[in-house]
């Protein structure tokens, strides 16, 4: 159902975009678009469904002149989302082009499979709950559909990526493809204070029962007073940013029964194992890097594509 309310939501959104005359004033007009042909418009009534929950998180974020601002960036990012739409539609139709009726026909059914179990009578009591007939439903499918295949068309078959890209890539992000130095550690930690006697003289003899075979994780469940006394002392596979400055060096230098003082508490380490630092080679993480910037190299195509549309139409902004 979640993904239906979505659906309907942007339905709302959409299937009210028509002529000026369509539109009541009182909608209040956001934007005014044409493109070789009748004037359309968007609505702060439209601009506002798309909005609704990303303001709603930056309000329960943010607070002042930084929310006023940031609701100013996403309402005009909204208006220009729809601008874009709306574009792309009158594109689509000045080109000539259509879409079969059994496209639109097999979308609203798979619609209806996934969010109401194959329910048709319940899908159509939904959209009359919602203030929409299955034909604005079906127009709406229908104008998601062309603008989906538009924007594909826009960069089928163009965007490639050179090599000498690829590798900037990776020296320029090569801390993303780095795994850094870890241990698996194990802790025993007492703290100091009157009330829990000599903690040296007690980890020393910690220390000796480990040293005559007694198990490390044991003893920790017993003596040990840090957060990890439930785990048998058990920390972990941890990186050099786990502990404060001063426990990782001894961690990662640590030598076998070495007692720690920091503080006023005294620390026993077991490392059980090592990972190395290591940096993926370029052969190994090619295919993720390409994969990213060609995205990013069709996302920058369908924006200058835009572009293009926009420059050929009639836009007004209220």
């Amino acid at each position: 159902m979640l993904r239906l309310s979505l659906i309907l939501a942007l339905a709302s959104v959409t299937l009210f975009a028509g002529s000026a005359q369509a539109q009541s004033v009182l909608n209040g007009i956001a934007a005014e678009v044409a493109m070789g042909g009748e004037k359309e418009v968007v609505t702060f009534s439209q601009v506002r469904e798309l909005v609704e929950a990303k303001e709603k998180q930056a309000r329960d974020a943010l607070r002042g002149e930084t929310l006023v601002e940031k609701i100013k960036e996403i309402r005009l990012a909204a208006i220009n989302d729809l601008i874009d739409r709306t574009l792309i539609l009158q594109d689509f139709k000045l080109k000539g082009y259509t879409i079969p009726e059994h496209v639109i026909d097999d979308q609203v059914s798979q619609v209806i499979k996934d969010s109401f179990g194959g329910d048709r009578m319940a899908f159509v009591r939904t959209l009359t709950a919602q203030g929409l007939t299955l034909d604005k439903f079906r127009e709406y499918q229908r104008d998601s559909i062309i603008v989906q295949e538009m924007r594909r068309m826009a960069t089928k078959g163009t965007a490639t990526v050179s090599d000498q890209k690829i590798q900037e890539f990776y020296r320029e992000h090569s801390d993303q493809y780095s795994s850094q130095e870890e241990a698996k550690v194990r802790m025993i930690v007492l703290r100091g204070g009157a009330e829990n006697g000599d903690p040296r003289k007690m980890i020393e003899e910690i220390r000796e029962k480990i040293a005559g075979g007694a198990e490390f994780g044991d003893l920790a469940r017993i003596y040990s007073q840090g957060t990890e006394q439930e785990a048998s002392g058990d920390v972990g596979w941890i990186d050099r940013k786990h502990f404060n400055e001063s426990l990782t060096r001894v961690v990662f230098a640590l030598k076998p029964g070495e007692v720690v003082e920091l503080g006023g508490s005294y620390y026993l380490f077991l490392c059980e194992a090592r990972k190395q630092a290591n940096v993926k080679p370029l052969r190994e993480v090619r295919p993720e890097i390409e994969k990213v910037l060609l995205s990013t190299e069709r996302q920058k195509q369908q924006q200058d594509w835009l572009l293009k549309l926009r420059k050929k139409a009639y836009i007004k902004l209220y």
